[in-house]
């Protein structure tokens, strides 16, 4: 496992590209919304050097694909590389409406034939795409006429991350069966194990080569640590994690389960003290060091762990405290996982 902070650093090799996710791009929701999450990675990416930026995650149905594809590549180029674009399919019905996208509409047919779309485009070469859900053309301009701006991504290719919450997620097994990364959202052990299998079957039945580790596994998790286990689910209870578990991320999983006709991830009579034992890594550094490589045996690992962020904005300064132990303190005590032994 090489876990990472999602705004600070990976927590297993030394001195290693650290990595962020910004929140989802829904456009209609209070919490865990950024409409344009572009503008807050540019900027991100002109004041690092090290850290690997990128949307978790943009909801394919809801964008051209045209646009995102060359959106994705110029935020590529201007990170020199350090960008991931992570995609979901989105089942939000409010996002859909205000896009104009039918909530009926078959947003996982949509997202495929917006990937066949924005492969082309990074292709950079010219083409004519009209589909069943989306019309695109790069047409051969000739240079007298117009020289036109590459769209290749830096470095010619682009790591997509598809990101699913469900056992058997159509979108981590599209992920396996594309050859794009898997991300998996509010995972527990069972969850990860189970995304994992999920990605390897659809490579294997789709001919293509199997992955020798986790390392393109993602993994979002809430990870919160101070100098005492006291002090670190004080932080939990007392400010915006608990707000944000309670009133949006809790209610909006019952919403999604409900869509999807699946079980919710978490209960939702769950206090907040049920919810940082079951689904939280919270405590000093050697108790979350030892809750995560528990994690780790029980799932059969992951590659790169992003911790949610939250709006610590009135205090910042305990949150990047938090950040900076799990970098320094916790990363340090995490096991190496073996190779990817999980596959059968």
């Amino acid at each position: 496992m090489r876990p990472s902070a999602g705004r600070s650093s990976r927590l297993c090799r030394p001195r290693p590209p650290a990595s962020t996710r910004r929140g989802s791009a829904s456009t209609s929701r209070t919490r865990g919304s950024i409409p344009n999450p572009e503008l807050a990675l540019a900027y991100a990416a002109l004041e690092t050097e090290r850290v690997t930026i990128g949307p978790a995650a943009h909801l394919a149905p809801y964008h051209h694909p045209g646009h995102l594809a060359s959106q994705a590549a110029w935020l590529s180029n201007i990170a020199e590389g350090r960008y991931i674009l992570g995609l979901a399919t989105g089942l939000n019905p409010f996002d859909g409406m205000l896009q104009g996208v039918d909530p009926a509409a078959d947003k996982l047919a949509m997202t495929i034939e917006s990937l066949d779309v924005m492969e082309k485009v990074w292709a950079g070469e010219p083409f004519e795409h009209e589909g069943t859900h989306w019309k695109s053309s790069l047409p051969d301009v000739p240079r007298e006429v117009q020289e036109m701006r590459s769209l290749r991504p830096y470095g010619g290719s682009l790591t997509v991350a598809l990101g699913g919450a469900s056992p058997g997620s159509t979108s981590i097994k599209l992920a396996g069966a594309r050859g794009f990364a898997p991300m998996s959202f509010g995972a527990s052990d069972d969850v990860i194990a189970n995304h994992w299998r999920t990605y390897v079957n659809a490579a294997r039945e789709a001919g293509r080569e199997l992955p020798e580790d986790h390392s393109q596994h993602r993994v979002t998790l809430t990870i919160v640590v101070a100098d005492t286990d006291a002090e670190a689910m004080d932080l939990v209870r007392n400010g915006p994690i608990a707000t944000t578990w309670l009133e949006y991320m809790v209610p909006h999983e019952q919403l999604r389960a409900q869509r999807s006709k699946v079980k919710p991830v978490w209960d939702p009579g769950a206090t907040i003290d049920e919810l940082a034992r079951g689904h939280m890594y919270v405590g000093s550094p050697a108790t979350v060091a030892e809750k995560l490589n528990a994690m780790i045996e029980a799932s059969g690992g992951w590659g790169t762990a992003l911790v949610l962020g939250y709006d610590f904005i009135d205090e910042p300064e305990r949150w990047n405290e938090s950040l900076r132990l799990i970098a320094e303190e916790v990363r340090p005590r995490i096991i190496e996982k073996r190779p990817a032994d999980v596959i059968d």
